[in-house]
């Protein structure tokens, strides 16, 4: 079972400094048709204006996700992880027993556009820790590329739940595959061109969530950028 989530159907926000568009229940958002799926709990596209942010605030027992699609993003955190994430970057954090961390778009001049992924850890009260790594656009074209996995291996980052997220940029016509393995789902979520999915059409900012299927192809009718989750 495919289920589309068109982009305009989304909870949104615009506070001026930060346009914001959430794909699950968030802050006065709520739907109950769409609070989480399996243990992913936020996706929001956030688009933060120059020189604008979010100040210290806390989180706990979640692991968070940011990847940027355009600009950059400035990070510190309770924890002693700071960094300039960027395209091409991804970073992880493991709010566990309690974080403080800030983000802010360093540029006077460039908007700031980007994913932040919010999963439901398989523990509460993990210890905090921050992570990024920079993976190679090339690394992505026409394949699934693992960024974020449930353990370590394969170069991704390692987060506290049995969940993976994939990255992946597509030439005009070319195709991938994922297979599901028994009772796993899948969501997927368009940052750029056109998909389709077991041939459902996707547009950008679109997503699928995936049931109960045992095998997705992903086809670009044009060039497009995706990420797809792989959850229990």
């Amino acid at each position: 079972m495919i289920t589309i989530r068109p982009h305009d159907e989304r909870g949104h926000a615009n506070h001026g400094w930060l346009d914001t568009w959430h794909s699950f229940s968030f802050n006065s958002y709520h739907d109950p048709r769409h609070v989480q799926f399996g243990p992913l709990r936020v996706l929001n596209e956030d688009f933060v204006a120059p020189g604008a942010g979010f100040p210290p605030h806390p989180h706990r027992d979640m692991e968070i996700i940011t990847i940027v699609l355009e600009g950059a993003v400035a990070h510190q955190d309770s924890t002693g992880g700071a960094g300039i994430v960027r395209p091409g970057d991804v970073q992880v954090m493991t709010a566990g027993s309690g974080v403080v961390h800030s983000e802010f778009n360093p540029s006077e001049t460039e908007p700031l556009h980007l994913l932040q992924i919010w999963i439901v850890p398989d523990a509460r009260g993990r210890t905090p820790r921050y992570g990024q790594k920079r993976f190679d656009r090339a690394a992505r074209k026409n394949v699934l590329l693992p960024v974020v996995a449930g353990h370590d291996g394969n170069g991704a980052l390692a987060i506290h739940q049995d969940a993976a997220l994939y990255v992946s940029e597509l030439d005009a016509g070319r195709s991938v595959t994922h297979v599901l393995a028994p009772g796993r789902r899948t969501y997927v979520f368009v940052t750029a061109g056109e998909l389709l999915v077991n041939g459902r059409r996707l547009g950008p900012s679109d997503a699928a969530a995936v049931e109960a299927e045992t095998e997705l192809e992903l086809k670009s009718s044009a060039p497009s950028a995706f990420v797809l989750l792989d959850l229990p």
